[in-house]
């Protein structure tokens, strides 16, 4: 089953309005493929950023500016890595989200000091306010990572645009979600279930092994 199906249908539990994917060109044909024959019950739009390398990438930032651009989206907005595995409702961060009114990241405990290390780390205080994000830190100081899941209030997604505008780094969401730290607000969500990143092929082979679906 296609990773993306997992991730599209935990979202349809949310009652999401719509799906925006961004895709670089490489792959582009590929997700055209899927997409013609994937049946889904809720618009999914599909856009190619054009970029053929690391040279020209638009980052993530870039692309998620991109996809709002794109996909005239005017609304709350959450964010889903396209690596991302997991079976876990994300009801509970979205109601978190709604509570709070202001940008969330989820969170998971690894256990695992080398995990850590190859993803964001977001610490959290008692009010589940972030107090500390470090993005793929050799020595992180804690195993909470950051799941690639990102909850936006409609009121903030101009937010994206001014951080590109002002010249910060359009690589990596743990920069972004730096900047939100240290200049606005931005609350962490954590969960107890198992999750799989399968940006590296270690991560997906225990994926394999583990993931419950």
């Amino acid at each position: 089953k296609p990773l993306m199906e997992w991730v599209i249908k935990k979202l349809v539990e949310l009652e999401v309005t719509k799906i925006v994917i961004v895709s670089n060109d490489k792959y582009y044909s590929a997700f055209r493929d899927w997409l013609d024959g994937y049946a889904h019950t809720i618009p999914i739009e599909l856009y190619n950023d054009n970029t053929i390398s690391n040279d020209d990438r638009l980052g993530q930032i870039g692309d998620i500016q991109f996809g709002v651009e794109q996909g005239k989206i005017d609304d709350d907005l959450i964010v889903v890595a396209g690596d991302n595995l997991f079976n876990f409702s994300l009801k509970p961060c979205y109601d978190f989200f709604k509570e709070k009114n202001a940008p969330v990241n989820a969170l998971w405990d690894c256990k695992n000091i080398s995990t850590a290390q190859q993803l964001g780390v977001g610490i959290i205080d008692d009010r589940n306010r972030m107090i500390e994000f470090q993005e793929k830190s050799p020595e992180p100081k804690a195993t909470t990572v950051s799941l690639g899941i990102y909850l936006i209030p409609h009121k903030d997604l101009p937010l994206f645009k001014k951080y590109l505008v002002d010249g910060n780094n359009p690589d990596k969401m743990g920069f972004f979600m730096i900047w939100l730290m240290n200049n606005y607000s931005l609350y962490g969500y954590s969960y107890n279930e198992k999750w799989f990143d399968i940006g590296w092929h270690e991560a997906l082979e225990q994926a394999r092994k583990e993931f419950d679906g």
